[in-house]
């Protein structure tokens, strides 16, 4: 069976991002169906109205995405991701709720979730996270990713004890102020106004201090700023 880092790859070369849509409401997965065909690139190869037909699709379809609710009949939206997360599927899960409780969201992500976001999402966001979950990432709506590393961030040792500092070193002025606007929850377009920039100058920095870091994605940088202390709780 191809793992998730080969369905990762299989994705970075150009194959379309095939997607389970998992929602009770049919209207909305018939909107959601439209909104990832209609960006190019996504197919949508499945839909499920409750969590054991959810299960059941990830194992027989291997979708690269499963784009889910947490609320489910029959079996909810932590268990369904528990469930494929724990068989080694190559399939990633991306919850999409309305529910945003700081306590649900950490659930998801204990259960292996590599993505949470509001169904208020703009399409484009949607369809840019969907991809970004499938080349191997996580996304985790700005506002929710902010409020919750700033509990999170109570847990971790403090900047003096972690071997992590020295890293911060290697980034520009400009870079280390892009990656505290990054940890605080700001959007690209946020941080593009925010120091008078374009997004597109923003992008390349985000990059770039990524990949001076060794980082993966921005979850991982949100976490190395407040590891650093770079950015403190409520700061």
């Amino acid at each position: 069976m191809t793992g998730v880092n080969g369905a990762a790859a299989n994705v970075a070369n150009g194959r379309p991002v095939r997607v389970l849509l998992v929602d009770d409401q049919p209207m909305l997965r018939s909107g959601l169906r439209m909104a990832l065909t209609n960006a190019g690139g996504v197919t949508v190869v499945g839909e499920a109205g409750d969590g054991l037909e959810a299960v059941d699709l990830s194992r027989r379809l291997l979708p690269d995405v499963v784009l889910m609710d947490l609320r489910l009949p029959r079996l909810d939206g932590l268990a369904v991701t528990r469930s494929v997360v724990e068989s080694g599927l190559p399939v990633r899960v991306l919850i999409l709720t309305t529910h945003d409780a700081d306590e649900q969201v950490a659930g998801a992500v204990a259960a292996g979730a590599m993505g949470y976001l509001c169904k208020d999402v703009p399409p484009a966001e949607l369809v840019a996270a969907v991809r970004t979950v499938a080349a191997g990432g996580a996304v985790v709506a700005p506002a929710i990713l902010a409020r919750l590393l700033t509990r999170l961030a109570e847990a971790l040792p403090a900047p003096a004890t972690t071997a992590a500092a020295p890293a911060l070193k290697t980034l520009t002025d400009r870079e280390r102020e892009v990656l505290a606007h990054v940890a605080k929850g700001h959007s690209n377009a946020e941080i593009a106004r925010a120091l008078t920039v374009s997004e597109t100058t923003v992008k390349t920095h985000v990059g770039h201090m990524l990949t001076k870091l060794g980082l993966r994605d921005r979850v991982q940088a949100v976490v190395l700023a407040y590891e650093t202390g770079l950015v403190r709780p409520g700061g």
